[in-house]
């Protein structure tokens, strides 16, 4: 865990404000009730352990950052937890509020500290084949 946030916290934040914060759960009950409530977090109850992504207004460099600077924290997670053959899953929380409110109080998050996504974390049970994603009409040279 240390490690997979280690690559967390190396990622670009405007101004280098870093306003993020990682709370690592491995209680089962925890991960169960936030399966309960999340549409999306069922995986939650098969996975071990989780890492919530936290973003803290008063680092941030100013308004509207820390979502952007807690997306590359977490987009640097997932992808450590794959180099490292480990099965992780972005669960968003932000800017759902009734998903963030849930999570303040169930995580007695300060006023200041707002959950932004949820890395559930494990083992893979398969191994899926990727999709094909590359749209070369998305691409543009100097002008759209």
């Amino acid at each position: 865990m240390e490690d997979l946030i280690h690559y967390g916290m190396m990622a670009p934040s405007a101004c280098n404000k870093q306003p993020w914060h990682f709370i690592i759960i491995k209680s089962r009950e925890i991960l169960d009730e936030i399966a309960d409530f999340h549409p999306n977090g069922k995986m939650l109850k098969n996975t071990s352990s989780a890492i919530l992504v936290c973003g803290d207004e008063v680092k941030a460099h100013d308004k509207g950052y820390w979502p952007v600077d807690c997306s590359a924290a977490t987009q640097n997670i997932l992808l450590a937890a794959h180099a490292k053959g480990l099965g992780a899953c972005w669960v968003g929380i932000y800017p759902r509020e009734e998903r963030v409110s849930t999570m303040k109080r169930l995580m007695d998050l300060p006023e200041h500290i707002h959950a932004f996504s949820m890395i559930a974390l494990g083992y893979p049970a398969e191994t899926p084949i990727s999709p094909k994603r590359f749209v070369e009409s998305r691409i543009h040279l100097n002008t759209w």
